[in-house]
């Protein structure tokens, strides 16, 4: 084997753990390296301790279009973009892209998984989704291909009426809890 082999097949092991530990599915390991699916369940159960899990990837474009995933969605999508507008290769700029995305989000478990965003990047790739630019605030967003978006205004500004309401009741029913327990524990 020669000395550029091991160094490839170095590299492919390193986006592999690294695509592992951000939460990718078996199925995108599969599709962005060159290592066997033997070896992939195997390297999975090793960084994550439990078998990959099983089922079928995201496959509707319309997931992103409702309106929290279509912010989160635009987000990861922006800095993806940015990335590749200053040549970082492909797979390069989609992990950093979703580290930054992770970091900006905070959430322990962010609305946008990994597998998503992978998804998200292939549906571009594939011409299934385009961006619009709001009509007021300038932020790019994710649309559907070939839809109209000459008047596009962004989920930010003209949020639906339900938008943000979840969880202020689940906000609302854990203080109720905590309440409950304490006068229990008082009680």
């Amino acid at each position: 084997m020669s000395q550029k082999s091991l160094v490839d097949e170095l590299q492919q092991l390193q986006l592999a753990v690294e695509l592992i530990e951000l939460g990718a599915r078996l199925q995108v390991l599969e599709t962005e390296t060159e290592i066997s699916r033997a070896r992939l369940v195997k390297l999975y159960k090793e960084v994550r301790g439990v078998s990959p899990p099983k089922g079928m990837l995201p496959f509707s474009t319309d997931w992103f279009m409702t309106w929290q995933p279509n912010l989160h969605a635009s987000l990861f999508h922006g800095f993806y973009r940015r990335l590749r507008s200053q040549g970082v290769p492909r797979m390069d700029a989609f992990v950093k892209a979703y580290r930054f995305y992770l970091e900006h989000v905070g959430e322990e478990e962010p609305v946008l998984a990994l597998t998503r965003a992978w998804t998200l990047v292939r549906f571009f790739e594939s011409e299934l989704l385009d961006l619009a630019t709001c009509q007021t605030c300038t932020g790019h967003f994710v649309i559907h291909a070939h839809t109209p978006s000459h008047d596009y205004v962004c989920g930010i500004c003209q949020p639906p009426s339900r938008a943000g309401k979840t969880a202020a009741r689940r906000k609302a029913r854990e203080q109720d809890m905590q309440r409950e327990a304490l006068a229990v524990k008082l009680g």
